[in-house]
């Protein structure tokens, strides 16, 4: 079973990253929303020379920006106070999105910690309030906007794949089929047609094409977070279960992702809910589990990991009992 964290300044040592590899990780995500992969150069020749002193062959997956909606670069956090109204010129909105907006619908940012409602065209109510930083995503459910699969700086990332040692691509908010023809044309251009693609299952599109993704992908990731925001918390289980399910008959490997052990962000040990959630993923048949910021901006990655490869472990032993 791969073990994945994911790269950021909480575990950008050699130091730090040779103790993940040690504890069990068998690769990271890089995600590419903030960044892209030369700007990333030094974060990626640490992880390299640390998977070599730990002599592990590192797995390097990079997640894309794709259709994914997110907003712009703000001068200063903004706060949203709970119950107070808000411009929406004062949130840099994809310029797709405002034209779209009519009074009622809601708006989720940041992976859904915050929720605002539209109460006319240019203003919104907050529901859940807190702060908001640059580039956090942006949800509108049951609103369809249409994006491409790639943006330009995806382009430019695959054109540094081989480069940077990269072994994977994460396709997010795939909505069919035609988006995963669009990576593996841009990755042939790249000169990567070795690396292989992940379908991000993120949203009800992608949930509905499930069957047609199946032999597209190379693997499914049930990413939970933005898939959370799509439907009703509660239902996300059934839906996870479903995905899984379907992967295991088509003999599709699949990943699960989002809050595995969210917090050890702040705590040195995970609540025994998380412990169970990793175990059970893994029953399930997973062929990989992932941390993200967990060990990006986390205060204890180096015991993420240990959680999360021993856990995933101990369920393996399990199943071969």
């Amino acid at each position: 079973m791969d073990i994945y964290g994911t790269l950021g300044p909480a575990c950008g040592s050699v130091d730090t990253l040779e103790a993940m590899f040690r504890a069990g990780m068998t690769g990271m995500r890089l995600n590419l929303s903030h960044t892209g992969l030369a700007a990333s150069a030094p974060l990626l020749d640490a992880f390299h020379e640390a998977a070599k002193r730990a002599d592990a062959a590192p797995k390097l997956l990079i997640d894309m920006q794709g259709p994914e909606l997110r907003v712009g670069a703000l001068a200063a956090p903004l706060t949203l106070e709970e119950g107070t109204t808000v411009k929406l010129d004062n949130i840099p909105l994809p310029s797709p999105v405002p034209p779209l907006l009519r009074s009622g619908q809601r708006m989720l940012l940041d992976d859904g910690k915050l929720l605002l409602e539209v109460v006319d065209g240019d203003s919104a109510r907050v529901l859940r309030g807190g702060e908001l930083k640059s580039r956090k995503s942006l949800a509108l459910p049951g609103l369809t906007v249409h994006l491409p699969a790639l943006t330009e700086a995806d382009k430019a990332n695959l054109l540094d794949a081989a480069r940077f040692g990269v072994t994977a691509v994460m396709q997010p908010f795939v909505r069919g089929w035609e988006d995963l023809e669009a990576v593996r044309a841009a990755l042939h251009d790249a000169g990567c047609g070795h690396v292989k693609l992940l379908a991000k299952i993120e949203n009800l599109a992608g949930l509905e094409k499930l069957p047609e993704l199946l032999p597209a992908a190379d693997e499914i990731v049930i990413a939970r977070g933005d898939l959370g925001n799509a439907m009703p918390l509660w239902d996300l289980p059934a839906v996870q279960k479903h995905i899984a399910a379907q992967c295991r008959a088509a003999g599709k490997p699949f990943m699960v992702v989002t809050q595995m052990l969210a917090s050890m962000e702040t705590r040195p040990v995970p609540t025994r809910a998380e412990v169970s959630d990793i175990f059970n993923a893994c029953l399930d048949g997973a062929s990989s589990v992932m941390v993200t910021g967990e060990t990006a901006a986390g205060r204890y990655p180096v015991e993420v990991i240990k959680y999360l490869a021993n856990t995933a472990h101990a369920a393996e032993a399990y199943m071969a009992q």
